[in-house]
């Protein structure tokens, strides 16, 4: 190309560039602008003790939203419950199982005689079975649509007729890729999320005209160690095996605490859709572009990769009683990721003193901040070591997160700072 011309494109690429710009700041600014603020309100969550329930429990809360969780482990409650009411939230923490509609009703009428309505609805409880279709009983597929369907079905109902009546109100369904692109070896739970999907995307189209917005969010792979709650029939070990390193390797799967922040964005927008993850997103729409070759490389990996249909098609065994049968050492460090989210994504046995902030030691994200911080402040130790009077009040200004309840430990490198 003539160098000439060459000149000449370089301030239409400029020009083009910074109307691009322009276009996407402007996209951010307006989203930023129609986010609802949700202080205050209340927020009932399914499911919102462990795992992604769990980390919904903690960004709402720090919305300042008032709290409403259930699940049907009682200790659980009572480790969610003190750990946010220690931090100043208020939390209404309700035994139910959401697949029985008379413990629903219950749930939404507590719910509502204790802060007065309900603002927010999040289904997000779910059940996890793993295992080949030959294994697979009529009960299986029962279980998971009691809990993802009807267990989907039932709060909404509850809540409906006050929602409907102020002509206010959110609902936040969380679906699954398995509710848009069927998975081998899942078909009880992709089965209840292509339903819970139809029924997600169908009320927002009714409800739109009577004020209560409906959001569908479709998370991919996430590290939350859900897979120690998983269900596995078959080879229950080659099944465990595969799915425990899938839910845990990076790139493919995603943060669930990046996940939570992402979903509590989409409820303040009142988003339609939100699809979590890359992977999920370009699934989703491969998928929706030609569902036939999809399909064939699903069959692909169900013929090569996934185990036999061998195995106990009576009993289905959870996976943290089939991890201890697992003794390969590069097992454990490929599920690492996964092993960490579940140490991390479940509420402290700890409680802080009140009003101080959540701190788990645990997150291996602010241990690396703080690790960071110790490096620093050794380095600036050694080569300023002579100007102590500078040193002390940097030491104090480490570049740690800002929290309350940890006292900033690189403060204690500092000679001066212990006097």
């Amino acid at each position: 190309m003539n160098p000439l011309n060459v000149r000449k494109l370089k301030p239409c690429a400029l020009s083009l560039g910074a109307t691009l710009g322009m276009v996407l700041l402007g996209n951010k600014m307006l989203d930023r602008r129609r986010e609802a603020d949700l202080s205050g309100q209340v927020v009932l969550i399914t499911g919102g003790t462990s795992g992604l329930g769990y980390l919904l429990s903690r960004e709402f809360a720090r919305e300042g939203c008032r709290i409403v969780t259930c699940a049907r482990d009682t200790d659980e409650l009572g480790l969610i419950r003190r750990e946010l009411e220690s931090t100043g939230a208020e939390l209404l923490a309700v035994q139910c199982d959401v697949a029985e509609r008379n413990q629903v009703d219950q749930l939404v009428a507590r719910a509502t005689n204790h802060f007065g309505r309900v603002d927010v609805l999040v289904n997000n409880a779910g059940l996890i079975q793993v295992g080949p279709a030959m294994v697979m009983s009529q009960k299986d597929y029962e279980d998971a649509m009691n809990v993802m369907l009807w267990g989907t079905i039932y709060p909404t109902l509850a809540v409906l007729p006050q929602m409907s009546a102020r002509r206010s109100g959110r609902i936040v369904n969380i679906t699954s890729i398995g509710g848009k692109v069927s998975v081998p070896h899942l078909l009880p739970y992709t089965t209840a999320k292509f339903a819970q999907t139809g029924f997600s995307e169908g009320l927002r189209a009714e409800l739109k005209n009577e004020g209560i917005s409906v959001t569908t969010i479709v998370p991919g792979l996430m590290r939350t160690g859900s897979y120690f709650n998983a269900e596995f029939k078959g080879d229950e070990v080659a099944e465990y095996t595969l799915f425990s390193v899938a839910s845990s390797l990076p790139l493919i799967t995603m943060d669930a605490q990046r996940a939570a922040k992402q979903i509590v964005q989409a409820t303040k927008r009142g988003d339609a859709e939100r699809i979590l993850s890359v992977p999920a997103n370009l699934l989703a729409r491969l998928h929706g572009m030609v569902p036939g070759l999809t399909s064939e490389v699903m069959g692909v990996a169900d013929r090569l990769l996934l185990p036999d249909h061998a195995g106990d098609a009576d009993t289905r065994t959870a996976g943290r009683d089939i991890d201890e049968q697992v003794e390969s050492d590069a097992h454990h460090v490929a599920t690492t990721l996964g092993r960490t989210a579940a140490d991390r994504f479940q509420p402290a046995e700890n409680i802080p003193e009140t009003g101080e902030s959540i701190i788990d030691p645990r997150d291996t994200r602010r241990r690396l901040d703080l690790r960071r911080a110790h490096e620093a402040v050794a380095a600036r130790v050694t080569t300023t070591a002579s100007n102590e009077n500078r040193l002390r009040p940097w030491s104090l200004r480490c570049r740690t997160r800002p929290v309350t309840s940890v006292r900033c430990r690189a403060y204690w490198l500092c000679p001066r700072g212990r006097s």
